[in-house]
């Protein structure tokens, strides 16, 4: 796409849309040069034949789907045959402008949204973030490599003693150049904030053969397959021959796959050999990641046989133990269930012990202070849960305590707000208060079931509008079975029992 297609008069015209996460992963890949020969997104042409054939339109063999929706009412403004009514900037999260669509193609994909494709030019300034000098696009890491075979590990996880070993055989087998790929779009599978990963590796550096560290911008889309398919895809592009498999992979677009026979520690020695070579009294196997998040979150030290002590430094920091650590209590139930007495009587609780600084979120307060001016529809109750949740996960990523007690009645909701907490590196716990609705009816204290059931008062939870209980809950209580003091010491020592909080002493 030429500059001569957007003077500045379209571009400023041009809607302005910020795709969803994924896509934005993708959208950086183009623009890097990481999913070439792809100059942009790909339309119905593309995806018919990559159905049928594995394919492009034009025979190119490519992987996997790489595809773009907007909402339809953005695209019933666009008309690929009108110069000026064909561009879209596409924005980030923060609404600056990272480059420019041309579309070629629109079609409905379903309700309310729809597929563009066509090619894309980079008009930001290369974006920001931590360690953006590793953010190399794969002309400049090739240039870079040495002649001869190149081994990749996309690192989405720490490096420890087992998985080092394993990559210091490969090279070592293979006289291969080393270079690590380190996905920073998004926290990896075990939780560490992209930035956390790349200092882990980093402090794992001194215990691997020479090595080219790069940070690309890779996302998991929930298809194993694909996600595999597509990350040995960018592997190739930054001059990989050959990959070592960290779990459940595929091979693609001529990179050669190694798939690392388990390893052992070996007492005897203190070597990690093939676990088979090892006699049974003598063998370790390696820490499962259940096992290592268990004494992080006790505060217990990584064991220096399986973990670089640099490297067990960099997780403590970054996770931890649980008693230190920020988190989230979401008390969820309906209106006159007694939720917001409970934390209120539990934030206090915790005030006392002068242990950690407690946030607390009320319903009303947040209405009033936080989302005044929303309703009370599906969008608006989301959107004030959404913001509930962000507040709180903020509170939880600088080591705080929030505790939230909104209705927050849809799953949905619920969710995104345990995910903003898990992204800022915060624990969640939620705490359904499960009083039935004719208990909660008969406190009425607000007066509000009577409006509703007189038909003054529409989109009440429990009345009109549904409560999704919850199916994930780590606690249940109920008010009309036991006291509050009796359910605020139930969450209480729940959260001493699972490591968050001390116990007080008598």
């Amino acid at each position: 796409m030429s500059g001569s297609l957007l003077p500045e008069d379209v571009l400023r015209d041009a809607p302005s849309y910020t795709p969803r996460a994924h896509e934005l992963t993708d959208l950086e890949l183009i623009l890097s040069g990481a999913y070439a020969p792809l100059t942009g997104f790909l339309g119905r042409a593309d995806l018919t034949e990559l159905r049928r054939r594995g394919r492009l339109a034009d025979g190119t063999s490519w992987p996997a789907p790489v595809t773009l929706e907007v909402p339809a009412e953005l695209a019933a403004g666009l008309d690929p045959q009108d110069a000026a009514r064909r561009t879209v900037v596409l924005a980030d999260p923060e609404g600056a402008p990272i480059a420019a669509l041309d579309v070629t193609d629109v079609w409905p994909t379903r309700d309310g949204v729809a597929g563009v494709a066509g090619p894309v030019r980079r008009i930001g300034d290369g974006g920001h973030g931590p360690f953006m000098r590793l953010r190399r696009t794969p002309e400049e890491v090739r240039a870079l490599l040495p002649p001869g075979r190149v081994l990749g590990v996309v690192a989405d996880r720490p490096l420890h003693r087992p998985q080092l070993a394993q990559i210091a055989h490969a090279a070592r087998t293979l006289a291969a150049h080393l270079l690590i790929l380190v996905p920073v779009s998004e926290p990896g599978p075990d939780g560490l904030p992209p930035e956390a990963l790349v200092r882990a590796v980093f402090a794992a550096r001194d215990r691997m053969p020479p090595a080219t560290i790069v940070a690309v911008p890779l996302t998991a889309r929930g298809d194993e397959i694909r996600d595999a398919l597509l990350r040995a895809r960018v592997a190739g592009a930054y001059g990989v021959t050959h990959l070592l498999s960290t779990g459940d992979a595929l091979s693609g677009a001529g990179v050669k796959l190694l798939v690392p026979r388990e390893l052992a520690y070996d007492n005897r020695d203190g070597q990690w050999r093939w676990r088979d070579d090892i006699p049974e009294r003598s063998r370790r196997v390696a820490l499962t990641t259940a096992e290592i998040d268990d004494l992080l979150d006790r505060g217990f030290p990584l064991p220096e046989w399986h973990t670089p002590p640099a490297v067990a430094k960099e997780l403590v920091r970054v996770r931890p133990p649980r008693r230190h650590r920020g988190l989230v209590v979401f008390f969820t139930g309906l209106s006159g269930s007694g939720k917001s007495t409970i934390a209120r009587n539990l934030a206090d609780m915790l005030r006392e012990t002068g242990d950690r600084t407690i946030t607390l979120l009320d319903g009303d307060v947040v209405r009033r202070e936080l989302s005044a001016g929303l309703g009370f529809s599906r969008a608006d109750r989301d959107r004030n849960v959404r913001r509930i949740g962000w507040v709180a996960a903020e509170v939880g990523r600088h080591r705080g305590m929030a505790v939230a007690c909104p209705i927050a009645p849809y799953a949905a909701a619920r969710k995104a707000a345990r995910r903003m907490a898990a992204t800022a590196g915060a624990g969640f716990v939620l705490v359904h208060v499960a009083t039935p609705i004719e208990v909660c009816e008969q406190r009425d204290r607000k007066g509000l079931y009577a409006k509703a059931r007189a038909g003054q008062l529409r989109g009440m939870t429990g009345v009109d509008d549904p409560y999704e209980a919850p199916t994930d809950a780590e606690l249940v209580v109920d008010t009309s079975t036991m006291a509050v003091d009796e359910a605020v010491d139930a969450v209480y020592q729940y959260l001493i029992e699972s490591g968050w909080v001390e116990p007080r002493l008598a």
